[in-house]
């Protein structure tokens, strides 16, 4: 069963010293299927990326996926100790980027809450470390 809620979407994205935060406030489609939690929301011209779709599945705290479709592409896979090589389309082309996962906590069923910590790297070049603090409001 499907239900309309909105979530708060805070992306933490450090660079060497320089810091990068936005937060996001939006809409969004909450489902659980076969145990899997499947969050999905329409991006904005806040976000870069107006005119897709973004859906988020958390095997409880293992694995995660984050998938976008539409005028922007990419796959995210993130698992916990693992390095993943992922697809990420830009307008100037589409590429390959590595995420390493450090921490998935998925506490959407007792708080609402989901944190993910990753870092990212393209041909084995460091790119940034990021962090995803997602919360279902009520």
């Amino acid at each position: 069963m499907k239900k309309d809620i909105m979530i708060s979407l805070t992306s933490i994205q450090w660079q060497d010293d320089d810091k990068n935060e936005t937060e996001l406030v939006t809409k969004a489609r909450y489902s659980n299927e076969n145990g899997v939690d499947v969050i999905s929301y329409d991006e904005t011209s806040a976000t870069g990326f107006e005119g897709s779709v973004t859906t988020i599945r958390i095997d409880k705290s293992k694995n995660v996926s984050i998938v976008r479709r539409g005028t922007a592409n990419s796959v995210l896979t993130l698992e916990t100790d693992k390095k993943h090589f992922c697809e990420y389309d830009t307008p100037y082309g589409s590429m390959q980027i590595g995420v390493y996962t450090h921490t998935i906590k998925n506490t959407i069923a007792s708080d609402g809450r989901l944190y993910l910590k990753y870092t990212l790297d393209l041909n084995s070049a460091y790119l940034s470390d990021n962090e995803i603090i997602m919360t279902i409001q009520n």
